[in-house]
């Protein structure tokens, strides 16, 4: 992968996640991928179950929000990136996402996400 590649994988992400539906998950995803929401939690493992997640998180293509993404390095099939989500009128919160992404064939098989909030703790509680 190139840098221009998964900028380009990027911005399609986005179009996918305002776009009625889930099928252009195919064009960004391998068939049994795995989708980290957060790195301690499970994986969401599959094209299927990756769709049935979206569908449940994400309010739909009239959802009001601007993405920005810087990717900071690519190594052969695996880079990174940082992207930052802020919600128009929704009350949702703004945050920024570190994702780190594997990719086969020009999809993506290993998509994980460490995301931060403002005004939220970054520390464990002692």
């Amino acid at each position: 992968m190139t840098r221009d590649e998964v900028d380009a994988w990027i911005a399609r992400y986005e179009r996918a996640w305002r776009s009625p539906g889930t099928e252009a998950l195919r064009e960004l995803f391998t068939e049994d991928a795995t989708y980290f929401v957060s790195p301690y939690k499970d994986p969401v493992v599959g094209l299927e179950q990756i769709a049935a997640m979206w569908e449940r998180e994400r309010q739909g293509p009239d959802e009001v929000f601007e993405m920005t993404s810087e990717v900071f390095a690519v190594e052969g099939d695996r880079a990174v990136a940082r992207v930052e989500v802020h919600y128009g009128a929704s009350g949702r919160p703004e945050y920024r996402d570190i994702w780190l992404l594997r990719f086969e064939g020009g999809r993506c098989a290993h998509f994980e996400e460490w995301a931060f909030w403002p005004d939220k703790p970054y520390t464990a509680p002692r």
